[in-house]
């Protein structure tokens, strides 16, 4: 097989976990026989300061050219610490999934045995946990209008979804539990808010076209609540994108750390495959950020833009070694692990290498 992958690195630690993504892509082709084409880009902060944009037309164009994504994480506490900001990395990542297309984002919350102890809920309550997210990734406030008004002392962002917005991510969720444990949870808040009672209403009439599918609905409070205290009765989730952005981050914990948790972004064309853990500053450059995310982020492109599901499991299989064999980056060690078992950014990529 020959693809184009465009690696985009973006801000902060994404440089670094995305470098030895890469090295597992290049590992895996040299193993099955393919040819990967490898290209670059810049966006977010990086880009800014290159180019003042933080999505350059070069990069969107590469973008749409290549058949896979594999991106790193855009931010700056200089943004951060600025509300005033016209220009901010996070633009060129809402542009860059209206532009592509990016619907539907896809994050597993998988927990290997390894790690129970790295979260701080139970391990009687963690074990077991399998969870697919499927967040709608382009409607919501973060895509509706916004501005200020009364003299700039009234600020609003205006939620905003169509019945077709929702049925597109809704097949997809339905589709997915059919490959997994047959159940899916739509989660809203359908009490309050009328984005959420049309999200309903749409699940409600696909339901009846997947009847070997346990459909269940719950407020977005409630399942907030449940994540932390009964992981295991969730298999396939579906919600809105701010629902969704706040759920996946709360479930990182159920996988002991946001360094383990990959995520796919898909439409109808090209997919994008990020950790989800962001640009973290205050760890970049020292070499101790978790790269596993990135690796997993990896397998998830082999498996879904390109359909290698062996290819995708061997990486799968690397990291779970890596994890039995006693090896810890910094955020999943604990009292237990030995200092020479936790190794940084570079030496967990060369002993997961050693494992494919």
């Amino acid at each position: 097989m020959k693809k184009n992958i465009l690696i985009v690195p973006g801000d902060g630690i994404g440089q670094e976990v995305t470098e030895v993504g890469k090295n597992v892509l290049v590992k895996i082709a040299e193993k099955f026989g393919h040819e990967f084409v490898y290209d670059e880009a810049l966006m977010g902060h990086v880009a800014i300061e290159a180019t003042g944009n933080p999505l350059p037309d070069e990069t969107l164009s590469k973008m749409r050219a290549s058949d896979a994504i594999l991106f790193g994480a855009v931010g700056h506490p200089k943004y951060d610490n600025d509300p005033t900001a016209k220009v901010r990395p996070e633009q060129g990542l809402l542009k860059m999934r209206k532009e592509l297309g990016l619907y539907a984002n896809l994050r597993p919350i998988k927990l290997f045995d390894e790690l129970l102890g790295a979260s701080s809920i139970k391990p009687e309550i963690l074990k077991g946990s399998d969870i697919l997210f499927f967040r709608e990734l382009t409607g919501d406030i973060y895509f509706g209008e916004k501005g200020r008004k009364n003299d700039n002392n009234t600020a609003f962002d205006l939620a905003e979804y169509s019945r077709y917005e929702v049925e597109r991510i809704g097949r997809k969720a339905f589709e997915a539990a059919r490959t997994r444990g047959k159940k899916l949870c739509s989660v809203d808040k359908a009490n309050v808010l009328e984005t959420s009672r049309l999200w309903r209403e749409v699940i409600q009439a696909l339901a009846p076209e997947y009847p070997d599918i346990e459909v269940e609905h719950q407020f977005v409070d409630s399942a907030a609540m449940m994540l932390i205290k009964d992981p295991r009765r969730f298999d396939v989730v579906v919600t809105a994108n701010l629902f969704g952005d706040i759920l996946t981050d709360e479930a990182s914990q159920i996988a002991g750390s946001m360094g383990m948790l990959a995520s796919a972004s898909v439409g109808d064309s090209t997919g994008v495959y990020e950790p989800i853990h962001g640009s973290a500053h205050d760890i970049t450059g020292k070499g101790i950020a978790n790269p596993l995310a990135s690796v997993l982020s990896a397998a998830l492109l082999l498996d879904i833009s390109f359909g290698l599901k062996e290819e995708s499991e061997t990486i799968i299989a690397a990291v779970d070694k890596l994890l039995k064999d006693g090896f810890r980056t910094r955020d999943i060690a604990d009292a237990t692990t030995a200092p020479e078992m936790i190794l940084n950014t570079q030496a967990a990529g060369t002993e997961l290498l050693k494992r494919i």
